[in-house]
Formats: structure tokens, sequence, C-alpha cells
């Protein structure tokens, strides 16, 4: 009797995407469907979300690899539709070289080896289940933190919820404070690209909001600006120092006395 030896699986590196053979057919998978998004004010909040952790080079100072995307797919399951974030954050994660693959257009969670860290939802109408549905939906795909901003506050008086996972459920932030990646959200009136509204932002432990590239630009102009008059007050000092100097020679002069002579 022939006995067959079944093939020895080889070994998987969990610290790195897994091999080809376990992979996936990536053409099943639709990773755009060119639906536009909400409206004017989620596209900039969703920019708002995402540059200043590049700008501000966020991470360089948590020491750790920094990913930051905007209504992009997550994707969990074979044969399953993505769950599409309106802000998403992942820690120790980088984008492949070339994106245009399709195995590399998208948060395939086998790929990446995790799920996001923090997940972002603006709300805009009533039906999209931030509340609902999505929350539900993050908890049991092991998202650790989940935000949710209602603006127009069309599901409650609050208008930021800050989630972290506890268990398989989620628990309300402490302070809006994301402990696990540091950082935190917080609510900011201000000005950004040209429209004055309440926005939100990413913030320290202290509060201060994570910069922009223009805030971090205006923060350079404004310093060089304060160097430029602290020296042209410095030149004005010394010149008028040097002109009182200039009046007490000719007072002496004019009392028979040189100014310039050595005293005894």
């Amino acid at each position: 009797m022939t006995v067959t030896i079944p093939a020895t699986a080889p070994e998987v590196d969990p610290t790195k995407p897994p091999p080809a053979e376990y992979l996936p057919d990536y053409d099943q998978f639709v990773t755009e469907d060119d639906a536009p998004v909400d409206n004017f004010f989620s596209e900039k909040q969703q920019r708002l979300l995402t540059e200043p952790l590049y700008s501000a080079r966020v991470a360089e100072r948590l020491g750790r690899p920094l990913l930051a995307a905007a209504n992009v797919g997550v994707f969990y399951g074979e044969g399953q539709p993505a769950i599409v974030p309106d802000a998403l954050v992942s820690l120790d994660v980088e984008l492949a070289a070339d994106l245009w693959p399709k195995a590399n257009r998208s948060y395939f969670i086998w790929r990446f080896g995790k799920p996001p860290d923090a997940v972002v939802e603006i709300v805009s109408n009533r039906e999209g289940g931030e509340l609902g549905s999505k929350r539900e939906r993050y908890a049991q795909l092991g998202v650790a933190y989940y935000v949710v901003f209602d603006p127009q506050r069309l599901l409650g008086e609050e208008a930021l919820r800050c989630y972290e996972l506890r268990g398989r459920t989620y628990a309300p932030c402490a302070e809006n404070w994301l402990g696990d990646i540091g950082l935190g959200v917080r609510l900011w009136e201000g000005e950004y690209e040209g429209v004055t509204a309440v926005w939100l932002r990413w913030c320290d432990q202290e509060g201060n909001v994570i910069p922009t590239g223009a805030e971090l630009a205006e923060a350079e102009r404004q310093r060089a600006e304060a160097e430029r008059a602290r020296a042209e007050a410095e030149q004005q000092r010394a010149e008028a120092e040097r002109a009182r100097a200039e009046r007490l020679a000719a007072r002496l002069r004019a009392l028979g006395i040189d100014p310039d002579a050595e005293a005894l």
C-alpha cells in the first residue's frame, strides 16, 4: 500500500505579508467605484485629518512609521465589500513603493498585518450608521479607536464622540485621548482653506492642534519677521547709542576737553 505524505506548509513570518499562495485574487475586489465624496465640507475635513500628520512629521515625533489616509477602502475578508472610513490612521505600517498594483491600492488588513489603529467618520446625514452598524463593524475588526464627528449634531447633542476598544465593544475615550497612538482629537473653530467653521483636529496631550503645512509656514514667516524686527531694533539701539556718544563728545570738546585723551 502506498502512503501519501502531505506536503509540509511553509513557515510564515507574521511580521511580513503572507506568501503569494495564501493571497486571494485581487481582481475580485472593487477598490474604486467612482463614488464622489459627500460634500465640500467633508472633503476639506478629510484633508485636515491627514495632511497635518505628514506636514508636522508626526511619525518622527512618535518614532514610528505612520500611515494616514482619507476615503480609502478597508478590506477585511475575501468576498466582503470594503468599509470606507472618512479617515484612518495606522502605525507601524508603510505603503508599498508602487501604489498602482491592485493589491497595493487599498487597505487590505491581511497585507498590513493589522487593522487601522483609528478611524474617523464624519456625519452628513442620519442614514450612515455611524453609531450603529459602522461602530459594530469597526469593533469586530479590532480597530482600537473610533471617532465620530457630527458637525450638524444630526445624531444628538454631542458634536464629537471618541471611543476606544475594550474587549469587543467600544467605550468612551478619556478626554478624547487616543493613548496607544499618542494623539488626541478636539474641536477647533477657525479658518481652513478660506472656510471658517468648527473643525475636527488632531492634537497633542496638552490640546495643541497638529499644525497644517500652511500653519507651519505662517509660523515660520512670523518667526522670521520677529527676528528681523529684533535685528532692526538692535541696530536702531546701537545707532542711538552711537549718536548719544557723539553728542557727549561734542559737549566735552566745547568745554576744551579732549574726549579721546587717555585719563591719567
